[in-house]
């Protein structure tokens, strides 16, 4: 078994940009410059100073591009792989595609979101918990973004939903430790959205914890949050 340091990652790259065009009609939006260095960059130096060094991109739209520039990621001190999707799937659609590329427990992040926790600390209490997934609740104290998470006085995901933030408390901050078995939800061939189709099954049998932070996290896939990260990183 992996060390509790190195989990495997899989990071969601294949979204259109749409928020971040003219840019994104000619790249993928994780390739998309911040302080001189691709956004995937920056995650998988996060990643690789918790010994997080094996990683499965999720690609679609333009993600040749991806795979052309970082290769096999040895020249990071990572070992990547790609999952090229035959079309836009969804975030559920992508993971499905990618999983015999998938470990029995891995965490799964958002290939325009940036997170500094301590994802050691996420991947020792996911493992010692059931759960079969675990998401990064950031407590929304400032209501910085619209709360689109509820939480149980149990520390489990009492509700998620994007569109009404009405009663809710917490923001999914673009991380979640998965298991495999979560896989078995998802249907094959065909487009499917995580948080939408799968989460409230997840919530609903009691299966979806949530590991609580007070780091802000960074949405890069629009012009605001781009210029966020930016001074973040500076």
């Amino acid at each position: 078994m992996a060390s509790e340091t190195n989990i495997q990652a899989a990071i969601l790259a294949g979204g259109l940009g749409k928020r971040m065009r003219p840019l994104t009609e000619s790249m993928p939006k994780p390739m998309i410059e911040v302080r001189g260095k691709p956004f995937l960059h920056h995650q998988f130096e996060l990643l690789r100073s918790f010994d997080i060094r094996r990683i499965v991109l999720l690609v679609a739209y333009l993600g040749d591009q991806i795979e052309r520039h970082f290769g096999d990621g040895s020249t990071l001190g990572l070992h990547l792989s790609y999952s090229h999707e035959p079309e836009p799937l969804g975030t559920g659609g992508a993971l499905k595609n990618a999983a015999a590329m998938l470990d029995e427990e891995f965490l799964l992040l958002n290939g325009d979101t940036y997170l500094a926790i301590d994802y050691a600390a996420l991947a020792k209490t996911f493992r010692a918990s059931g759960a079969l997934a675990m998401i990064v609740a950031y407590g929304n104290t400032d209501a910085r973004v619209p709360s689109n998470l509820a939480l149980s006085a149990d520390g489990g995901v009492a509700v998620y939903r994007k569109r009404d933030p009405s009663g809710l408390t917490h923001v999914d901050s673009g991380v979640i430790a998965l298991r495999r078995g979560v896989l078995a939800e998802i249907p094959a061939g065909c487009k499917c959205s995580l948080e939408e189709e799968i989460f409230p099954k997840l919530i609903e049998r009691g299966q979806m914890e949530a590991w609580v932070t007070t780091e802000p996290f960074y949405d890069m896939g629009s012009p605001a949050g781009l210029e966020a990260l930016a001074k973040r990183l500076g």
